[in-house]
């Protein structure tokens, strides 16, 4: 088959082609954030959390892999390859985060959150097949550290704008437990999250394919039935290239080590710099829930459950200033490490990065400083920077060109199996092993980083 040359692209054509990728992760970014405090608004308990967010591993291992194995074999003259797939997961993705806030139950949260992480998983796949699609091999690690930088500006305005609404725009929803400023983060959400999509959809084309590959898609649609994406699936993984499996390693210990600090920097914050405990919230809302049904309660009694409540709250927005402090870092050192994987390979900054990672994670249960608690996230931010991009670059060359969606699709897999294996295994290791303790559960998450920092080493990269 005739090589397909592929144009350079300038700065800004890469930049208007990753905006799409902004909108994703603020709704990512409300996730890893928002959605565990507003189970908690809703009455779950900690050990609860992990179960909870079973819909993003689940939707990430069946949707990403189909939706690229199903991509590679679309073609469409007005729409193109990728683009329909990104359209369609915003769309979803932009209703589902404006319904949620509303949600009045765990269980409606929790439906919402299998429907937003199904649009987003939809949308999220063909973005990194895209990179490879539209740039030469020479521009991955500018166009996938590109989209780490969305990544960050995507998940900083989420996390800041819980912060800043919380702060100046704060009260309690009139229905139930629900805070009013968790509302005005997800409407913007909705907004970003189509605006982007639209904006990268309507500025940057698909490159056709060549008449060789419209005539071989042709074929193999002729020839495909339902179960044709499951069996290239199949076959991607039983010839997966050998570096695949050894990445597979580091995101095991890597995506384990993230779901656990998503799920539980809230409740640490809550009790190593406010001293709140999960009893103290429960006891706090009982005496409310009292108070509301009008039952006499002492006013020494109801001060100090108001009190609690306004803690808890205010340890949420805590999160979303770390949280988006981290991803600030994290748009403003992408580009910044594209020098330092050229000059010292993507393999060993990744590596630095995650081992830098590890040690933040490792010194935050110990600072008692609302100011001083944000130090640690710088590290965080670049070894975040790092996760987004270089991985993708220090494989890409070794991607067949013509099952890159598919492949992007297996390599999602490799992140939400090990989220799959935390949100099952980890309730009862928080519960009986760390003791229900926060602080043990984000130390944990360093001490997997350094393991995925080691990993990384063994990594034999195509020169």
């Amino acid at each position: 088959m005739t090589k397909k040359i592929i144009p350079k692209l300038s700065f800004w054509q890469i930049w208007n082609m990753n905006v799409g990728f902004f909108g994703i992760q603020y709704s990512f970014g409300l996730q890893q954030t928002a959605v565990n405090p507003l189970y908690s608004f809703l009455g779950a308990h900690a050990e609860q959390l992990p179960i909870l967010n079973l819909a993003g591993p689940v939707t990430g291992l069946l949707i990403q892999p189909l939706i690229g194995a199903i991509s590679d074999k679309t073609w469409s003259p007005k729409w193109g390859r990728r683009k329909p797939f990104f359209l369609l997961g915003a769309v979803f993705c932009s209703l589902a985060l404006f319904i949620f806030p509303f949600s009045s139950t765990i269980w409606m949260a929790v439906g919402l959150l299998w429907i937003l992480d199904a649009a987003n998983n939809t949308a999220m796949e063909p973005y990194r097949a895209f990179i490879g699609d539209k740039l030469p091999e020479e521009q991955h690690t500018y166009g996938f550290q590109m989209q780490s930088l969305f990544v960050g500006a995507g998940i900083t305005l989420a996390n800041l704008s819980l912060f800043v609404f919380q702060k100046y725009l704060g009260g309690t929803s009139e229905s139930g437990g629900i805070p009013k400023w968790v509302y005005y983060s997800f409407f913007l959400g909705s907004f970003c999250s189509i605006a982007s999509v639209v904006w990268s959809v309507y500025k940057t084309p698909e490159i056709p394919p060549t008449d060789e590959e419209l005539a071989q898609l042709k074929a193999e649609r002729e020839n495909s039935t339902l179960l044709t994406p499951f069996t290239d699936i199949f076959t991607a993984i039983v010839n997966m290239p050998k570096i695949l499996w050894q990445l597979a390693l580091v995101y095991l210990f890597q995506w384990y080590a993230l779901f656990c600090y998503w799920q539980f920097v809230t409740p640490m914050i809550k009790q190593t710099l406010y001293g709140i405990s999960e009893n103290d919230e429960e006891k706090a809302g009982h005496i409310l829930e009292l108070s509301k049904n009008g039952s006499a309660i002492l006013n020494s009694d109801l001060s100090w459950a108001k009190n609690i409540v306004h803690l808890a709250e205010t340890a949420v927005g805590q999160t979303g200033l770390m949280n988006g402090f981290y991803n600030f870092i994290t748009m403003i050192s992408a580009l910044i490490l594209i020098p330092f994987a050229v000059k010292f390979s993507s393999k060993k900054v990744y590596s630095f990065c995650l081992f830098a990672t590890g040690l933040s994670l490792l010194v935050l249960p110990f600072i008692k400083s609302e100011i001083l608690i944000l130090l640690p996230m710088v590290l965080f931010g670049i070894g975040w920077a790092s996760m987004m991009g270089l991985p993708y670059s220090m494989v890409s060359p070794s991607i067949p060109s013509e099952k890159r969606g598919v492949y992007m699709g297996v390599i999602n897999m490799m992140i939400v199996v090990p989220m799959l294996i935390q949100t099952i295994s980890f309730g009862f290791i928080y519960k009986n092993i760390l003791h229900n303790n926060p602080s043990y559960a984000i130390l944990t998450a360093g001490i997997l980083f350094l393991l995925a920092a080691i990993s990384v080493m063994y990594i034999k990269m195509k020169k």
